[in-house]
Order: structure tokens, then C-alpha cells, then sequence
């Protein structure tokens, strides 16, 4: 089951770029949390990296892909371009986080995930009030 945006009955997926740094860490805690919530679904970035049809189709499918990634290398939304899709994308380090140097605190993840949460301007269009949010 998807999650709805805004009230929208919008399909929300999320892919994370799990990088190896600490913000790729928090990026990956940060996309559970948010399915875990209901938020979004989160799915798998390497069955669209690896151009495994049945995830590419669900990316292509959804109302609103979501990417968030550690740092501007900007992977995850990369990988979903590169399929076809433009996502929704969050930069951790656009958000104030600073690549090795930021702890991998459920502190962290809780904030970052309020501020993806809290982007709901995203929905309508309009990032002015949304911190690290790329509305495509």
C-alpha cells in the first residue's frame, strides 16, 4: 500500500542513497523512518540502478518519487533520472548537515525527517518555506 500526499491520494515512493558516509547513513535511517511513519513507501534504489524492470515500472508508476541524498554527488536522484523519472529530491547537506562530520543520532534522523515532513509546500508547487527541497 502507498502513502498519500496532502490528501491528494497521491502514491509517494522513497529511495535513499545509503552512501557510505555518515549522511548517506542518515539519508537510509531517514527513508525508513519516513515508511515506517506512512509517509511514503520506501523502495529499492539498486533494483532501479540495476534496471530491474518491476522496480522501474514502480518508480514510473508513482504520484511522487522522493529522493533523498547525503551530499550534492546527488546519486539516488541520478539513478532515477537516469531511469526516467524525476523525483521530488532532498540533499542532506543542503539541509545544514556537513558530510563527516555529522552523528548518526536518532536525534538527526528525527529532525530531517520532520523537515522532509514538514515540506508540504512541496505538494502545491511552492518550495519557499521547504529546506532542501527540490520540487520537480
Amino acid at each position: 500500500m502507498m502513502s498519500e500526499c496532502c490528501g491528494g491520494g497521491k502514491t509517494k515512493v522513497v529511495y535513499a542513497c545509503s552512501g557510505s558516509a555518515d549522511v548517506g547513513e542518515i539519508s537510509d535511517k531517514t527513508a525508513r523512518a519516513l515508511s515506517k511513519s506512512g509517509f511514503a513507501k520506501m523502495t529499492c534504489l539498486a533494483g532501479v540502478g540495476a534496471d530491474l524492470s518491476g522496480f522501474v515500472e514502480s518508480a514510473k508508476g508513482a504520484d511522487e518519487n522522493i529522493v533523498i541524498d547525503g551530499c550534492p554527488v546527488a546519486c539516488a536522484r541520478k539513478i532515477l533520472e537516469h531511469a526516467g523519472v524525476t523525483p521530488k529530491s532532498y540533499i542532506l547537506t543542503e539541509m545544514g548537515l556537513i558530510k563527516g562530520q555529522t552523528p548518526v543520532t536518532e536525534e538527526v534522523v528525527q529532525v530531517v525527517t520532520r523537515l522532509i515532513k514538514g515540506a508540504k509546500t512541496c505538494c502545491d508547487g511552492d518550495n519557499s518555506g521547504a529546506r532542501g527541497c527540490c520540487c520537480g
